[in-house]
């Protein structure tokens, strides 16, 4: 698979809640740093993260707005749906990606934390 497709395969994979298609699209090691919150390596610490989205019952929904890939980078602009603490967030997402043997090795997000923050709080 080519890097673009490995990465709309994982986006699509959180967007149906299905744990075991988005941990098979990433490498045991991957390297995720979602930049307000924090970074952290491997699939367990991911799903720290993650987790909630999947066990939620309410939708997920990653809509990808602009995308280009080079090489075996990928990068995004989402905007990412989700409810929250009883809130519906939806917040601009900045995303950079690298595929490495049709995995992901590396998961940056950048987001506005202030404007997630005011949407938790259901302003």
């Amino acid at each position: 698979m080519e890097p673009v497709d490995v990465v709309n395969a994982f986006i699509e994979a959180i967007g149906r809640k299905d744990m075991e298609a988005t941990k098979a699209l990433v490498a045991d090691d991957c390297y995720y740093d979602n930049v307000p919150v924090g970074d952290m390596r491997g699939w367990e610490k991911m799903l720290d993260v993650l987790g909630p989205m999947f066990k939620s019952t309410e939708p997920v929904e990653f809509e990808v707005l602009r995308q280009t890939a080079s090489g075996n980078m990928v990068m995004n602009e989402r905007i990412d749906r989700f409810v929250m603490k009883g809130k519906q967030i939806a917040i601009p997402v900045a995303g950079v990606f690298e595929v490495n043997d049709d995995k992901i090795t590396f998961w940056r997000d950048y987001f506005d934390n202030g404007m997630f923050m005011k949407a938790l709080k259901g302003e």
